[in-house]
């Protein structure tokens, strides 16, 4: 099954992916998966659990697809579980070769079994690189990966894909949407923490992508709100 209420938000450190989950409706029904070992950066009345061992994360999505009262689950960040799996599974590993397939194909299991036969919002976070391609010579903005999943990217396995942002609130100024508001502190600070959603001229190299006509162009950024983003997928595909 493909899945319609399924969101990779990536973005630099200190951009505000997991302070975008704040908004999600129902606190109490989102199961969030700590990959990074941090505390949130609010006080969220989410059911959180330290995941310490990858393999954590098929027994608690199994869970949690099994429980009518939760709607949504996060596992923040993929980037920290598969350096994770990476540190635990393949460093030990005698055969190294078929340790990076299992690394491969453990992430694909996750995708096409836990996460397709579910019927929660799933939400991953994962954070990007900046890199320069010396073939074309330009600079490429991803999710880093390792071993054969590196080919494709695991952005390819995601049909939305936003991008955290702190941008200035003079780029934004011009831009009416009613899914984009900038607060009186924000003015202050002279940026906002924002999703972007659409490609511009500035950003062709980066992995974003939506369903097509999903977003209007006056939402190329708006307020990182992830129930915002959920709220649209369920509209999108009604």
């Amino acid at each position: 099954m493909i899945k319609d209420n399924l969101i990779l938000i990536s973005g630099k450190s200190a951009t505000g992916k997991s302070l975008s989950l704040m908004s999600l409706d129902d606190p109490g029904g989102v199961i969030y998966l700590n990959c990074e070992g941090k505390k949130l950066p609010f006080k969220s009345g989410f059911r959180e659990y330290i995941v310490t061992d990858p393999m954590q994360i098929y027994s608690a999505m199994d869970k949690a697809n099994s429980m009518d009262d939760v709607h949504t689950i996060a596992i923040d960040s993929v980037t920290y579980l598969m350096d994770m799996y990476e540190t635990m599974y393949v460093l030990k590993a005698t055969n190294t070769m078929k340790a990076w397939g299992d690394f491969s194909q453990y992430f694909k299991r996750l995708i096409f079994k836990h996460v397709a036969g579910s019927q929660k919002n799933i939400i991953f976070t994962a954070h990007t690189l900046d890199q320069l391609n010396e073939t074309e010579m330009v600079m490429e903005t991803y999710v880093p990966i390792k071993g054969a999943l590196k080919n494709n990217g695991i952005e390819s396995y995601f049909s939305t894909v936003i991008s955290s942002k702190k941008v200035p609130i003079k780029m934004l100024e011009s831009m009416e949407s009613p899914l984009l508001t900038i607060t009186e502190e924000e003015e202050m600070l002279g940026y906002k923490h924002v999703y972007q959603t659409k490609l511009t001229k500035a950003t062709v190299n980066e992995r974003i992508r939506s369903p097509l006509k999903m977003w209007d162009v006056s939402e190329t950024f708006i307020d990182n709100n992830a129930q915002n983003v959920i709220d649209k997928l369920h509209s999108y595909y009604s």
